[in-house]
């Protein structure tokens, strides 16, 4: 039986070429030609001002707290519900991790949490758009600016999705977006840099060039910060310039797959998140809850053994062994032990989309 995997990047002729493109001109470091057309166009499908590419999206994050000038023991803001990345970063830095908890409906951090937080260390709030859902930035703005906080957008599974017609990212004061393997374009490993402030995105270069001096000319491989090596590579933003060229195409089969999913399985025992009033989601993994934990470990067992590859929501980050904390986040929790991710990349089959379903309900009928 043909695996179904939980997630497989579309590749073309086009990203084919652009590759041997960079292997024929022999570009295949961080300069090249691609990497300023991928900034370019990402620019213009979000609309955001200045992009600027990363060697993947934890690195973008680490940058966006250099560029903030976010230091030891400043407090950040951050759900535990989230991906690990999201809170590694404010280590990197040496800041201090303060964990909220998300409401259950969106899966999306508590703006109600946050306010309870809030304290004079508070430098920002990192908010990660989880699934390509997002919180009610209209009242988490509001909150932002009463405090004089940053804001970081972490757009990581975000691409593709706007609030008030504004692609997400373009609310904070930056923001990342990644492009592993599994988002909803790929480049293998990479990510962006964004944001409307020039500044800052000029500070992002600089770190992520090893900190290289931009105002001493005359001494080529002068360095007057410590920097890093977070560049983008030529070849894998040939491969990205290739992909956000095809996005919409991408975003509309995505949606297809998440109202195939939402028509097809059974409303009485498998609930979807809400969305906040003015989405317009990107659907990056379709997440679906159930009654309990016990139901959710059976029919990933029970898919698993039909090879159909699923993904757990994520493991609540004050559970894990280096940011162990006795508060009990119950939403986040609960969003763990019920929720569940099914296959969800383009290519994916109608008739796969079938199985799933038959498989899910069938377990029901019983």
């Amino acid at each position: 039986m043909k695996p179904i995997p939980l997630y497989s990047p579309t590749i073309g002729i086009n990203e084919k070429k652009n590759v041997i493109s960079c292997l024929d001109e022999k570009w295949i470091s961080s300069k090249g030609k691609f990497i300023k057309l991928f900034e370019n166009e990402f620019k213009k499908f979000t609309n955001i001002k200045h992009c600027t590419t990363a060697v993947n999206g934890t690195a973008a994050l680490h940058l966006c707290l250099l560029a903030l000038n976010i230091r030891q023991n400043d407090e950040i803001i951050v759900p535990t519900f989230t991906y690990i990345a999201s809170v590694n970063c404010i280590k990197y830095v040496g800041a201090k991790p303060i964990f909220v908890d998300s409401d259950f409906g969106t899966m999306q951090i508590s703006i109600k949490d946050i306010e309870k937080k809030i304290s004079k260390k508070t430098k920002a709030i990192i908010v990660p758009h989880l699934y390509g859902y997002t919180c009610n930035l209209s009242k988490l703005l509001k909150l932002k600016k009463k405090h004089n906080l940053y804001l970081i957008e972490d757009c990581a599974e975000a691409l593709g999705s706007f609030y008030k017609k504004k692609h997400l990212g373009n609310f904070g004061d930056i923001c990342t977006f990644s492009f592993f393997g599994s988002k909803t374009i790929s480049t293998g490993e990479g990510g962006m840099v964004c944001s409307n402030k020039k500044f800052l995105i000029k500070k992002v270069k600089k770190y992520k060039g090893q900190g290289l001096s931009v105002t001493n000319k005359k001494k080529y491989y002068w360095h007057d910060v410590i920097g890093y090596n977070y560049r983008m590579t030529n070849i894998c933003a040939s491969l990205g310039f290739a992909q956000i060229k095809k996005i919409s195409k991408i975003l509309k089969r995505k949606k297809y797959i998440f109202n195939f999913y939402k028509k097809n399985l059974d409303a009485k025992h498998v609930k979807f998140p809400n969305e906040v009033h003015g989405l317009d989601n990107c659907y990056w993994l379709t997440v679906i809850f159930f009654q309990s934990k016990k139901i959710n470990q059976i029919i990933n067992k029970i898919l698993n053994k039909n090879n159909i590859e699923t993904r757990p929501t994520f493991y609540p980050i004050h559970t894990m062994p280096m940011y162990k904390k006795k508060n009990n986040f119950k939403n986040a929790i609960q969003l763990n032990n019920l929720g569940l991710c099914l296959p969800s990349y383009p290519d994916i089959e109608n008739r796969q989309l079938k199985k799933i379903c038959k498989i899910i309900n069938d377990y029901f009928k019983k």
